[in-house]
C-alpha cells in the first residue's frame, strides 16, 4: 500500500483544489479506520455449566482465564447460561471453551447450533471434565476427541511432551511432573494429534497402556478443537506452565479463520416454544389409529369398535358407528385408512376382529358419507385366520403413494414360555408357542407386513415387487415384509415409497450365549421386499440359538444368510430369504450407538416422513428443517424424535421433538392437509378409558409467539395488614419484545404496571391476584396466584427422645407434639386442644406406598373446588344436598368413586344427558382441566364416611413391634397434623401444617 504522503504528492501534481485534497484524505482515513475495525478484538466464551459432579476449580479457572485473556488480547465472557449456546450468540466468539462441564447440559436446539458453529469454522477448547459432558451426543465426543473411562485417585505422574511444535507445548521440556486427577479414555477419534501423553508407569490406575494421551488437538468438522485433561485442582490455575499450555490451545482453536455459516451442514432445530399442542378431545377409550377425511376432520377408531370423527368446523367429536366385533387379548378394531380418492369414492378401510367363534381378522372396505358409515356396504378384501389364545395382532393400515395398501400383522404367538427368547416350541400341541408357523412361514399372513392393491370391485391385486411372485408354491403373494414379531404402527414415505415401521421386541432382560440376544425392539426401513429375521434373528441380525424344548437344550445359532425353517408347524418353504438388518435396534438398556433412546420398556412406532409438498393448500406448515425427516415415537417411553437421513436414506442423527411436552403413550400420528401434526395418545392405563387418552393437534408458530406470564411473591398467607412483594421478572417473551405488565390485586381494574410491585392487603379474605403480560404485537397471556389475608400459618413440631430415627425390635421412643398458631393459640397453654391435632403412628411394609401413612391427615379439598363452582353456572342446576334441575352433589358423590374421576371431568366439560333423567347438562369447554378436577374432588369429598381414624395423644411413648407380626421389612411413620380455624366467616381460609418422622430398620453387620 502506498504511503499517504506519496499519494498526496501524486495527487498534488494535478491541478486540483484544496477541497478535493481534503476529501481524498478523509476517504483514506475512513478506509484505514474500516480496515482497523475489521480486525475486531477476539472473544472467547467460557462455559462452565454442570449437571453432574462440579469441580471446585471452576471458579478459580474462570478468573485465571479472564486474566489470561486480558494479558493476551482477547476478551472472555464466562457463563453457565445455556442461552449463550445459540447461533446469534456464538457468532461473536472466535472459540468456545468448556471448563469442566458435566452432565447433559444442552438441548437439541443448542446442540445443533454448536455443531453449526464448528462447521462454520469456530474453535473449541475442552478442559478436564468437559470430556464427561453430553454422554448422549456422539458428535460432541468426536469434537472433544475421546470418551471418559474413569480415573484413579489424585496423584503425581510424569507427563511426556510428544509435540513441541504446537503453541500449547512449544515452551516445554520433554517431561513434566505434575499432580492431578488423571483420566482414562476410550473411543479416541483417529484424527487427534497428541501433544502430551502420560507415563502409566509413573502412577497407579492407568488403563490405556502405552498410548495414553492427556492433551491433543485436531481439525474437526470444519473447525478446530483442543482438549487437555489437566485442570482438576484449584492450585492448577495458579500454575504458569499450565496456563501457558491452555493459552496455546486457545490460540490454536481461535486461529485466523472467519466464520462462514454457508459451510454449516447441520440444520437448525426449531425451538420447542415455536410449537403449540392443543387437545382436541380426551377421555378416549383405547384409541388405536387415525387418518384424515380430507379437509373435513380427523377420523379415528377405538379398540372396542367405535369409529369417531373430530370435525374441523364444529370442533367436536362425533360417534359415526359401532362395529359388532370380537374384543379381547389384543384384538378389536385395530386399524383405519382413508382411501386416497375418498373425495370421489367415499371409501374407508378398517382392520377388525370378526365376532363369533371363528378366529379371524377382516380387512374391509366401507362407504362413509355424510358422517354415516354404511355397515351394509362392507366389502371384505382380505381375511386373516388367527388364534385367539394370545397376542400380537399388529393392525395398522397405511396407503403408499402408488395406491397400494400396507397391512401390519403380528406373529400371533405366545411369548411367555420362551424365557424372553425365540418362541420356537415345536412340541406337539404347542403351535401357539411357535412363531415359525407364522412369522417364519412363507405360506402364512401373520408376522408380516402385507401389500395389496385394492380394486374398485372390492377385491385386490398383487403389486409387482412383493417378496414372493404370484404362483410361487408354498407362499402368500401378499407378503411384502416377512419376519416381524408385532409390527404395530407403520408409515410410507410419500416421496420414495419406502416403508418404515416399529416392531415390538421380546422380553429377555439380557443376552444369553446359549439362547440369543437380549430383548430388542426395532425401527425398520424397507426399500424393497425382504425378510426381517424373526424368530431367528433380531437387531443387526444377531442370531438366536435353535432350542429343544423337550430336552431343554440349546443348539447351534441360526445363520442369518442361510435360514432353514424345519418346524413341523411350517406349511411354507423351508429355505427362507436372507435376513435383513434393523435400521435402529433398541434394547431395554441405554444404547452406546443410539443413546438418545434412553432405557425402559420397548414399543417402537414409526412415521410419518415430512414433505411440505404433501400439504399444498396448507396456510401454516412445519419449517424447512423437517423436510425429508422421519418421525419416530415410543409408546412405552413417551417420546417423539425427528430422524435426519442422508442422501442414501441412512440414519444420521436424532433430535428430540417437544421433549418438555407430555405425550401419554403416543399411538399414531399423521400430518394433516392443513399442515398440522395430529397425534393420538392411548393414555397410561391399559385396556381402559383414560383421561389422558387424547387427540391433539400440534401447530408450528412461525410468527409472533405469546409471552409467558409468571408470578413470584415473598409470601402467600399472613395476618392483617399483609404486605406482599410481587414480581413478574420470571415472565418472558420468546421473540425478545419488551413486555407491558398489568396487575389486578383486589379489583377488576389495573392497580399497577410495575414489574415488581408491592401491595398491602388491609381486609381479610381469599384473594386471586392476576397478572396480564402483553408483548409489542398485542399478544396477551395471563396467570394468577392465591393470597390468603387474615390468617397465619400454624407451626407444628415433633420432639422425640432418643433423637435417632433407627429402630430395632422392641425399641421405645418418647414423643411430644407442639402446635402454635398466631390466631388460635397453642397446645402448650391449652388454647389448642389435643382433639384438634391428629397424631398417628403406622408401620408401612417395604414395597407399599408411603402415602398410606398419611391417611386421616389429608387436607380437605372442598373449599377450593367449591370456589370454582361458585364462579360457574353449576349452582343454577345443582345444590349440595337438594335436587334442583340436576342431582344434588351428595347424590353424585354416592354414585361415583375416585375411579370415575376421569368420566366426571369429561362429563362436565363436554356435557350430556340421560344419566339422571331427560334434562341435558350444559357443556363447559371454557373451564380449565385443573379447575374441573377441583370441582370433582369437591363433589366426591361429600361421600358419607363415618370411619374415623384413631388419633394418639399429644405426648406419649411409641414402641416398634408391628413388623414382628409378619416378620416384614419396612418403615414406621410418626405423623402429626393440624388444621387451624381459619378466618371467621371466610370459607376455605383454614391452613394446615403437618410433620412426620420416618424410622428405618437398623441394619446389622453380618461380617
Amino acid at each position: 500500500m502506498k504511503s499517504i504522503s506519496t499519494c498526496i504528492k501524486q495527487y498534488g501534481d494535478r491541478p486540483q483544489s484544496m477541497a478535493s485534497i481534503v476529501k481524498f484524505l478523509l476517504a483514506v482515513l475512513l478506509l484505514s479506520f474500516a480496515i482497523a475495525c475489521s480486525k475486531k478484538e477476539k472473544r472467547i466464551l467460557v462455559f462452565s455449566k454442570t449437571e453432574g459432579y462440579r469441580h471446585a476449580s471452576i471458579g478459580p479457572g474462570i478468573q485465571a482465564l479472564k486474566k489470561l485473556g486480558a494479558e493476551n488480547g482477547f476478551k472472555v465472557t464466562a457463563t453457565e447460561d445455556t442461552g449463550y449456546i445459540k447461533e446469534d450468540s456464538l457468532r461473536q466468539y472466535a472459540a468456545v471453551l468448556f471448563l469442566s462441564t458435566s452432565g447433559n447440559i444442552l438441548n437439541d436446539v443448542q446442540q445443533a447450533d454448536l455443531e453449526r458453529y464448528i462447521q462454520a469454522g469456530g474453535g473449541f477448547v475442552g478442559i478436564h471434565e468437559a470430556v464427561t459432558a453430553e454422554s448422549d451426543w456422539p458428535w460432541y465426543h468426536k469434537l472433544v476427541g475421546a470418551r471418559f473411562d474413569g480415573h484413579p485417585k489424585v496423584q503425581e505422574a510424569t507427563l511426556k511432551v510428544i509435540d513441541r511444535d504446537h503453541p500449547s507445548t512449544s515452551f516445554m521440556d520433554r517431561t513434566w511432573v505434575k499432580t492431578d486427577e488423571w483420566y482414562n479414555f476410550k473411543d479416541f477419534d483417529p484424527g487427534i494429534e497428541v501433544v502430551i501423553a502420560i507415563d502409566e508407569n509413573s502412577y497407579e490406575g492407568g488403563k490405556n497402556g502405552t498410548y495414553h494421551p492427556i492433551s491433543w488437538y485436531h481439525d474437526f468438522d470444519g473447525g478446530r478443537s483442543f482438549y487437555t485433561a489437566i485442570g482438576h485442582s484449584e492450585e492448577t490455575y495458579d500454575n504458569a506452565k499450565f496456563l501457558t499450555h491452555v493459552l496455546g490451545g486457545i490460540q490454536y482453536a481461535m486461529g485466523d479463520n472467519e466464520l462462514n455459516y454457508q459451510q454449516a451442514k447441520t440444520d437448525r432445530v426449531p425451538p420447542e416454544d415455536r410449537f403449540a399442542k392443543t387437545v382436541l378431545d380426551f377421555n378416549l377409550n383405547e384409541p388405536m389409529e387415525l387418518d384424515e377425511l380430507p379437509g373435513k376432520g380427523i377420523l379415528f377408531v377405538e379398540r372396542r369398535g367405535l369409529l369417531r370423527l373430530y370435525d374441523f368446523k364444529t370442533k367436536k367429536t362425533e360417534n359415526l358407528a359401532q362395529l359388532n366385533l370380537f374384543y379381547g387379548n389384543e384384538d378389536g378394531l385395530l386399524g383405519l385408512a382413508v382411501d386416497p380418492d375418498y373425495k370421489n369414492n367415499h371409501w374407508i378401510y378398517l382392520f377388525y376382529s370378526v365376532a363369533g367363534k371363528e378366529s379371524k381378522q377382516h380387512i374391509s372396505r366401507f362407504n362413509l358419507e355424510d358422517n354415516k358409515l354404511d355397515l351394509a356396504s362392507e366389502k371384505v378384501l382380505l381375511t386373516i385366520p388367527t388364534d385367539r389364545h394370545c397376542c400380537h395382532s399388529g393392525g395398522a393400515l397405511e396407503f403408499g403413494p402408488d395406491g397400494n395398501l400396507f397391512i401390519t400383522v403380528g406373529d400371533n404367538t405366545n411369548p411367555f414360555e420362551s424365557s424372553g427368547f425365540a418362541p420356537i416350541d415345536e412340541r406337539e400341541g404347542r403351535k401357539g408357542w411357535d412363531a415359525q408357523r407364522s412369522a417364519g412361514n412363507t405360506n402364512d399372513l401373520r408376522g408380516n407386513i402385507l401389500r395389496i392393491k385394492p380394486e374398485d370391485d372390492g377385491t385386490y391385486s398383487i403389486p409387482k415387487g412383493n417378496l414372493f411372485p404370484e404362483g410361487t408354491p408354498k407362499t402368500r403373494p401378499e407378503i411384502y415384509v416377512k419376519g416381524c414379531r408385532n409390527p404395530f404402527r407403520a408409515s410410507v414415505d410419500s416421496k420414495t415409497g419406502y416403508l418404515y415401521w416399529g416392531d415390538v421386541g421380546p422380553d429377555a432382560g439380557k443376552a444369553d450365549p446359549q439362547r440369543g440376544p437380549s430383548g430388542m425392539g426395532e425401527y425398520d426401513q424397507a426399500r424393497k421386499a425382504g425378510y426381517w429375521g424373526w424368530p431367528y434373528t433380531r437387531g443387526y441380525n444377531e442370531p438366536y440359538n435353535d432350542f429343544d424344548f423337550v430336552a431343554g437344550k440349546s443348539g447351534e445359532k441360526f445363520n442369518p444368510d442361510h435360514l432353514i425353517n424345519d418346524s413341523p408347524n411350517n406349511s411354507g418353504m423351508q429355505r427362507l430369504p436372507p435376513a435383513q438388518k434393523s435400521m435402529i435396534p433398541m434394547t431395554y438398556y441405554r444404547s452406546e450407538e443410539f443413546p438418545w433412546m434412553g432405557e425402559g420398556g420397548i414399543n417402537p412406532m414409526a412415521g410419518p416422513v415430512f414433505h411440505a409438498s404433501d400439504q399444498p393448500n396448507a396456510h401454516q406448515q412445519f419449517p424447512a428443517y423437517f423436510e425429508n425427516k422421519l418421525f419416530l415415537y415410543e409408546w412405552m417411553r413417551d417420546w417423539i424424535y425427528v430422524i435426519t437421513l442422508d442422501d442414501d436414506y441412512n440414519y444420521v442423527k436424532a433430535d428430540a421433538f417437544m421433549p418438555n411436552t407430555e405425550f401419554s403413550h403416543p399411538m399414531d400420528m399423521i400430518f394433516g392437509s392443513d399442515g398440522n401434526l395430529y397425534v393420538l395418545e392411548y393414555g397410561q392405563k391399559w385396556n381402559s378409558q383414560n383421561l389422558d387418552a387424547r387427540l391433539s393437534r400440534i401447530s408450528y408458530i412461525s410468527g409472533n409467539r405469546k409471552p409467558l406470564a409468571k408470578i413470584t411473591q415473598d409470601k402467600s398467607v399472613g395476618s392483617i395488614p399483609l404486605t406482599v412483594q410481587f414480581s413478574a421478572s420470571g415472565s418472558k417473551d420468546f421473540d425478545g419484545d419488551v413486555l407491558d405488565y398489568q396487575w389486578f390485586f383486589t379489583k377488576e381494574e389495573v392497580q399497577s404496571n410495575d414489574i415488581a410491585p408491592t401491595y398491602t392487603f388491609t381486609d381479610p379474605g381469599n384473594y386471586t391476584v392476576r397478572l396480564h403480560v402483553t408483548d409489542a404485537q398485542g399478544e396477551t397471556t395471563s396467570t394468577s396466584s392465591k393470597i390468603l389475608v387474615g390468617n397465619d400459618a400454624p407451626q407444628l413440631s415433633i420432639q422425640i427422645e432418643p433423637s435417632d430415627t433407627l429402630y430395632w425390635d422392641g425399641k421405645e421412643v418418647n414423643y411430644k407434639v407442639v402446635v402454635s398458631d398466631k390466631q388460635d393459640g397453642s397446645t402448650t397453654d391449652g388454647t389448642i386442644g389435643a382433639s384438634n391435632v391428629k397424631v398417628t403412628f403406622n408401620f408401612v411394609p417395604e414395597g407399599k406406598d408411603m402415602v398410606q401413612a398419611t391417611v386421616g391427615h389429608q387436607r380437605n379439598t372442598v373449599p377450593e373446588g367449591k370456589q370454582v363452582i361458585d364462579g360457574t353456572d353449576c349452582k343454577a342446576c345443582h345444590a349440595v344436598s337438594e335436587k334442583v334441575n340436576g342431582p344434588s352433589y351428595t347424590e353424585i358423590a354416592k354414585k361415583y368413586t375416585e375411579n370415575d374421576k376421569g368420566y366426571l371431568i369429561a362429563k362436565i366439560i363436554k356435557g350430556g344427558a340421560g344419566v339422571w333423567g331427560e334434562s341435558p347438562m350444559s357443556a363447559h369447554p371454557q373451564l380449565k382441566m385443573e379447575d374441573v378436577s377441583k370441582i370433582v374432588d369437591y363433589i366426591l369429598s361429600l361421600k358419607p364416611n363415618n370411619a374415623t381414624a384413631r388419633s394418639l395423644p399429644l405426648e406419649g411413648t411409641i414402641s416398634f413391634g408391628e413388623h414382628l407380626k409378619g416378620k416384614k421389612e419396612g418403615s414406621y411413620v410418626l405423623m402429626a397434623s393440624y388444621s387451624d380455624d381459619g378466618i371467621t366467616g371466610q370459607e376455605g381460609s383454614e391452613l394446615v401444617t403437618s410433620e412426620q418422622i420416618i424410622f428405618k430398620k437398623q441394619k446389622t453387620n453380618d461380617n
